[in-house]
């Protein structure tokens, strides 16, 4: 077994699996929603948002945060846990914060949630890390995630502007996520530069 609370070849070990957010099947609205485990941190907290490349199945959603949940479960810095949780918002991003004031996640902590993740995306067939793609919000309503060229090409040719709600996934502070700082028009973000 590894330390992350899954076995070798990936699949969960038989731990439970705990509540650490919200189902995607929920909307999006202020700090009330953000389900319990982040009700309970504070805005201090430290922040990490996932997005995931491809909407997933019912089946897929299950295996992710069921994964998440066990590690997050098992998460410890210097052998000390974690007070962390996480939501899972829109169907495609993944949230996960830690409140450093009890114990503050370490390099070698951040690399296991990561390594969890890329286990994830193998299993998956998706990716979550790395790549920095832009995400917003299509005509359907839905998140659209591409490259930050795409993302050029699309303000060059008019279908995006500076009043296109975009995501931003760059966000480090709980406190960040609940003020309504994680969507919003291009121009109030840093993406405002890859559309003028």
């Amino acid at each position: 077994m590894k330390g992350n609370g899954m076995n070798e070849s990936g699949a969960a070990s038989g731990l439970p699996a705990t509540s650490h957010g919200a189902s995607s099947r929920e909307p999006t609205v202020g700090a009330d929603a953000w389900g319990s485990g982040f009700d309970q941190l504070p805005d201090s907290a430290r922040l990490w948002i996932f997005g995931v490349s491809r909407p997933l199945d019912e089946g897929e959603e299950t295996l992710l945060l069921t994964r998440v949940d066990i590690f997050i479960a098992q998460w410890a810095a210097h052998g000390h846990p974690l007070a962390a949780a996480r939501v899972w918002r829109e169907g495609r991003f993944l949230i996960v914060a830690v409140d450093d004031r009890v114990t503050p996640p370490s390099g070698c902590s951040t690399d296991a949630l990561v390594r969890a993740l890329r286990r994830l995306e193998t299993d998956l067939g998706v990716e979550m890390v790395g790549n920095a793609p832009i995400w917003y919000r299509g005509e359907t309503g839905h998140p659209i995630r591409v490259s930050r060229s795409g993302f050029r090409e699309l303000a060059t040719r008019k279908e995006i502007d500076l009043e296109t709600e975009v995501f931003d996934l760059s966000l480090t502070r709980l406190g960040d996520l609940r003020n309504g700082r994680f969507e919003g028009p291009a121009r109030d973000h840093w993406h405002r530069r890859l559309v003028e």
